[in-house]
C-alpha cells in the first residue's frame, strides 16, 4: 500500500524547520546504512542523535499524532526517530530496500521495519530530480509531493530517489513497526476503517455502521501482534 497523507505539516511549521535545517551541518548519509546500500547512497544528513535532529523529530512525530489517517494507515506500535536528509548537486540514491530492523539508538530497542515514510520539506518547485521511485507489484511509482505531504509505502519496497539536478531536496524519513505485520491486511483495514468513517458522516451510528465497526475491532484484535 502507497498512500499520500497531505498537510502533515503546516506551512508555518515546514518554514521553521527550513530555517533550522538550512543554517544546521550535514554528514555523510552513509553513515546509516549497511555495505549495501553504502554503495548506491550519496546525499548528506542531520547527524543522528543530534539536538537539532532530536528537535525536529519531536515536532514531526507530535504532528503524526495528530492525524488519524496516518494512524489508520500505519496502525504504529513504535516509531524510529525521524531522521533528515539533503540531496544537491546530483546526489541520489540507487535501488534498495530498507532494512528489515532497526536499533534506537536512545534506548537500545530493536524496531521492525513495517511501513517506511517520506515527509517532504521542499516543494517541487524548488529542485529539479529528486522523485521518489517505489517499485511494486503494479509497477514504478514516482512521488514528489508538496512540503508538508508524506508518503507511506511498504518497508519491502524496493525504492530509490532519483539524482538532484537542480536546488536542494530536503526530506524527513523514518520507519514504522505496525501493530499489523502484514501489508495486505493493513490495506483491508484501512479501507474499512475509512468506509465506516464515510457512512458514519453521512448516517450516523446506525445499527448495522455499529457491527462494520465492531467487524473491524474483531480484525485487528485478530491480527494484532500487540
Amino acid at each position: 500500500m502507497m498512500l499520500h497523507i497531505p498537510g502533515v505539516l503546516s506551512r508555518e511549521q515546514v518554514a521553521s524547520m527550513r530555517r533550522r535545517l538550512d543554517a544546521s551541518n550535514w554528514v555523510d548519509g552513509r553513515t546509516t546504512v549497511g555495505a549495501q546500500g553504502a554503495q548506491v547512497k550519496q546525499n548528506r544528513q542531520l547527524a543522528e542523535g543530534s539536538p537539532l535532529a532530536q528537535e525536529l523529530g519531536a515536532e514531526v512525530l507530535a504532528a503524526l499524532a495528530n492525524s488519524p489517517l496516518f494512524f489508520s494507515a500505519a496502525l504504529p506500535l513504535r516509531t524510529c526517530p525521524p531522521l533528515f536528509n539533503c540531496y544537491a548537486g546530483g546526489e541520489h540514491y540507487g535501488d534498495h530496500v530498507d532494512g528489515a530492523m532497526r536499533r534506537v539508538a536512545a534506548s537500545g530497542q530493536w524496531l521492525r521495519t513495517d511501513v517506511s515514510t517520506t515527509l517532504f520539506l521542499s516543494d517541487p518547485d524548488e529542485y529539479d530530480g529528486g522523485e521518489l521511485t517505489v517499485v511494486d507489484a503494479y509497477g514504478e511509482h514516482e512521488v514528489k509531493l508538496p512540503a508538508g505531504d508524506l508518503i507511506v509505502y511498504p518497508s519491502t519496497s524496493i525504492h530509490r530517489v532519483a539524482p538532484v539536478t537542480r536546488g536542494a531536496r530536503i526530506c524527513s524519513f523514518f520507519w514504522t513497526q505496525s501493530m499489523v505485520r502484514d501489508d495486505m491486511r493493513r490495506c483491508m483495514l484501512l479501507e474499512l476503517d475509512q468506509n465506516i468513517q464515510s457512512l458514519r458522516a453521512r448516517l450516523g451510528d446506525c445499527t448495522e455502521l455499529v457491527n462494520i465497526t465492531g467487524h473491524y475491532h474483531n480484525l485487528l484484535r485478530q491480527w494484532s501482534e500487540v
